[in-house]
This record gives structure tokens, sequence and C-alpha cells, in this order.
């Protein structure tokens, strides 16, 4: 029996050795966020805790706080290629060209897993397409005043939540109203609307064509991203959009973060 164990044990070493890292395309930029700092928490944070090859496209405007900027590698109808996910943590609210904005979407309609964080749920609103927004799986148009939010976690037995606290103080962010649900949104966290006396869905799931989606309004802020609670809930829904998550809410063998 020691043997066998022994044999599975290598076995299992040996496969981990082999499982290449998932590529990541991190997509960020844009207005009223530190992007120069939280893509950087974000890639260390993330890597600290899954198997993970970052590449990252971070864009500005030459005119400050400008929402109108279009990434330019959105322009290529193949910017996805090639990678296993893409986080989209960017701030363009005030792009209207609907070809451009469906041809973010589309890659994640054919397929490509996506992590949507924070203004990325803003993103695009003034385009008079809803494609992106049933990429998000929600429609949001407003938030209320920064403030302390109480994070209530509604879906303990998903792999994504197992775990984690019933509630959670998240301080100093934005409660993104939702407006609208769409048909394969599933939500894992909601926090209380002060403005709309209702609570909103402040963590979520979503299926968009052939593409699974994580989503979370939370992470205004560095010191939320920073947060240790954050950064395992990210990864956590970045590994499940890509089927790469257990039923425990752990990597899959060769998925989890490399030891240095």
């Amino acid at each position: 029996m020691k043997k066998i164990a022994l044999f599975l044990a290598l076995a299992a070493a040996a496969f981990a050795q082999e499982v290449k890292p998932l590529k990541v395309l991190m997509v960020c930029g844009g207005c009223c966020h530190d992007y120069a700092n939280q893509k950087m928490i974000l890639a260390e944070g993330l890597s600290a805790r899954a198997n993970l090859e970052f590449t990252i496209v971070h864009e500005e405007s030459r005119v400050k706080d400008d929402r109108t900027h279009q990434v330019s590698i959105y322009k290529n109808a193949d910017w996805a290629k090639g990678y296993d996910v893409v986080i989209h943590n960017e701030c363009f609210g005030a792009v209207t060209d609907v070809e451009f904005v469906n041809g973010i979407a589309k890659p994640h309609f054919d397929g490509v897993p996506a992590v949507m964080l924070h203004c990325s749920t803003h993103s695009y609103r003034a385009a008079k397409t809803d494609e992106w927004r049933k990429c998000l799986g929600q429609t949001s148009m407003s938030h209320e005043k920064n403030r302390d939010l109480k994070v209530r976690n509604v879906a303990e037995d998903h792999p994504v939540m197992k775990g984690f606290p019933k509630e959670w103080l998240d301080t100093k962010d934005e409660l993104y109203k939702n407006e609208k649900l769409w048909e394969n949104f599933k939500p894992l966290a909601t926090a209380y609307g002060e403005d709309t006396k209702k609570d909103h869905h402040v963590i979520w799931l979503n299926e968009y064509g052939q593409g699974k989606v994580f989503g979370t309004t939370l992470g205004h802020g560095n010191h939320t991203m920073e947060a240790p609670l954050y950064l395992d809930l990210v990864a956590r829904g970045l590994l499940w959009s890509c089927g790469k998550l257990d039923d425990s809410g752990k990597p899959l063998p060769g998925y989890e973060a490399k030891q240095k």
C-alpha cells in the first residue's frame, strides 16, 4: 500500500508540473480608479493563489477622466485569441460605438471565459446595444455614494463561495444598482442599497453564449482589492469560469499557485 501511495503521489506531482498555467489577459484603464497599482495588486495577488500567466493591457486617454477611449486591442476581431480567460477592469462608460462594443463581447459569447471587476459593469453603458450587458449578466447605470457595504453571502454551498463568511464588511466601496438581471444570472452575494431600500447583487456568475462569466461590482479602492478575502474571491471566480475549480472551492490539480 505504501508503494501505491508513493506512486500516486509522484504521479500527481508529475502531472502538476506538466500543467501549463492559465493564460490571463487583463485589460485595465479609464477614469476614476488607480489602475496603475490595481493591475499589479491583481496580477501578484491572483498569481499567489492559482497557476496563472499574465498579459496586461493598460490604456488611458490623453485627456484626464475621458470615458470615451477605445482600447486599441479591441479593434482586432481576434483580440482574445490565445488566452484562457480575460479579466476586465476598465472604466470607459461613454463609448457609443455599437460595432466596437459588440466586438468586445463576441469572444466571450464564443466561449472565452471572463472576469468582470467593478467599473467594467458600467463600461460601455452609453452604447445602444445590450451585448455587453448580456455578457455581464446585468444592466447597471449608476451607483450609490462611497460608503461601507455589508456584503451577504447568498450561495454558501457554491464552490466559489464555500468557506466565505455569511457576512463581511467592505469598507469605502460603491454599491452598483442592478436595473436588470439577464436570464443566466446567478447571484452569489448582495449588499443593501440605502437609496433604493433594497438588496443589490454585488457578486455573481453568468453564462453568455458558450462563455462563463464571474463578476463583482466590489473593488473601487486599492484597499478592497488588496484584501485577502477579495483576492481569494476573484481567484475562485476566475478558476470557476475556466472549469478549474473543484467542488470544495480549491483549484484542480496543477492549477494551484506555483511554489517559488
